[in-house]
Order: C-alpha cells, then sequence, then structure tokens
C-alpha cells in the first residue's frame, strides 16, 4: 500500500500540490488538466522529486528506504524515451532495468540475462534487441521502456502518459499491455486520455486546484465528468478493446 500524508509540492515558489492525504491499495489512475500535477504527484510518490509531507510504501517511510530497495519497489516509467548514450541498443537498456537486482562491481549474471530477454519476448520486441534506441519508432520506444520496467520486477509500476506521442494503433498496443500487466504489477497510470482510463478500468484521483479527489465508481458518468472538466459530456466511446 502507498499512502501520502499532507504531501505539498512547489516549484519556484508557485504551489503545485497542497496537502494531498491519499491511499492507494491497489491500482489507480491519475487525471487532471493540462499543468494540474498529475506528473508532480507521479514523481513524488516514485521519490524522484522533492516534497514535504510523508510518502510511504508497506507502511516504511520513502524518505527511509534506500534507493536500491526503492527501485524494487516502483518504477516510473516517463511519456518519452530520453537517452543519453547514441550507441545503446534494446538489450542493454531494458537489462538496466537489473541493476537493483546485481551484486556491486559484478557484471549482470545470466539470470538477470535470461529475465531482460524475457521481458522482450513477453512484448514481442525481442527482434529489436540489437537495435538502438534511436533507430526506433515511438510506440517501439515506449515498449522499451516498458520492457525496462518490467525487468526491474518491482511491485508498483507508475505509466506517466504512456500514449502521449503515438498513433491510434500504438495506443492501443500500449493500453492492452497496461491493463495485462494489472495482474502481476500494481499500476498507477497518469494520463489525460479519458478513453484510456475507461480502458484500463481502475478507481481515480482528480487533480484540480492543489488537491486531489478519489473517485472509486462514478468518475466516467457524464455529470462527474462535466462538473470537474467544465465541459459538457455526451458520452464515453471506448474503442481500445
Amino acid at each position: 500500500m502507498i499512502e501520502l500524508k499532507n504531501v505539498s509540492c512547489s516549484f519556484d515558489d508557485k504551489t503545485i500540490l497542497k496537502n494531498i492525504n491519499l491511499k492507494i491499495n491497489n491500482h489507480l489512475s491519475i487525471l487532471g488538466a493540462n499543468g494540474s500535477g498529475k506528473s508532480t504527484l507521479a514523481k513524488a510518490i516514485s521519490g524522484l522529486i522533492h516534497f514535504d509531507g510523508e510518502v510511504s510504501i508497506n507502511a516504511k517511510n520513502l524518505q527511509d528506504i534506500n534507493l536500491m530497495q526503492r527501485a524494487k519497489s516502483i518504477s516510473y516509467i516517463p511519456a518519452k524515451l530520453e537517452v543519453y548514450d547514441p550507441y545503446i541498443n534494446v538489450e542493454e537498456f531494458v537489462l538496466l532495468g537489473r541493476f537493483p537486482h546485481k551484486k556491486s562491481f559484478f557484471n549482470y549474471s545470466s539470470k538477470d540475462e535470461k529475465i531482460a530477454q524475457g521481458t522482450l519476448e513477453f512484448l514481442r520486441i525481442a527482434h529489436l534487441k540489437k537495435h538502438t534506441l534511436h533507430s526506433l519508432s515511438s510506440g517501439e520506444q515506449q515498449l522499451t521502456l516498458i520492457a525496462q520496467a518490467l525487468a526491474q520486477q518491482s511491485e508498483v509500476i507508475i505509466f506517466d502518459e504512456p500514449t502521449a506521442n503515438l498513433d491510434p494503433h500504438n495506443s492501443k498496443v500500449i493500453a492492452q499491455h497496461i491493463k495485462g500487466l494489472k495482474d502481476y504489477h500494481q499500476i498507477i497510470l497518469i494520463t489525460h486520455d479519458i478513453h484510456l482510463a475507461s480502458f484500463i478500468d481502475s478507481p481515480v484521483v482528480f487533480i484540480k486546484n492543489q488537491g486531489a479527489t478519489l473517485h472509486e465508481n462514478d468518475f466516467f458518468e457524464e455529470a462527474t465528468l462535466g462538473k470537474l472538466y467544465e465541459v459538457e459530456f455526451n458520452s464515453l466511446v471506448v474503442k481500445y478493446d
């Protein structure tokens, strides 16, 4: 379980989130307008940014968990792949997900290599393993990010706008993979795509005016959507199946 107590985040003296209190027992989708603080909340939960208040994972304060153990608990998948080594290939990148599990100063083990290969096969991108990351399409890059997170074998996987840069076909592929992963990991999805959130079918936290409200069952009702987004909704059509 992930619990947030009075979590606040500010940048350049501007408050983004204020006194967020939240218990995340299972899967969750986080929605809100652009710039509302969805990614900020995700990064706070992952311990990637400074915040005031407390985040705990399975009753342990996030700040008291060392980086290696934290990586075994939570994986954060950004919206876009950023590569600093233009020559690294898919296989090498995915193997980096095993870093929290390997012994210091030792090479990756045959077990690590087997797990990395297994994630590539699971996502059906093993044929790309020798391709450099820069040579991949946006959809292939997103699948590679997911493969690295799966190799990390963390309990929680946070997806931050996973379909933001994808065409409809690749969006469907990623959406189906995310939904399937709910059987093996706790999934936290950050998105502005209401159709995607509806397809993933998890409780929703809506970020607005620096606060967060939890919706267990009513979020996708037209009246609720209209009130939260301040626009009229006539229907919600899901095409990811």
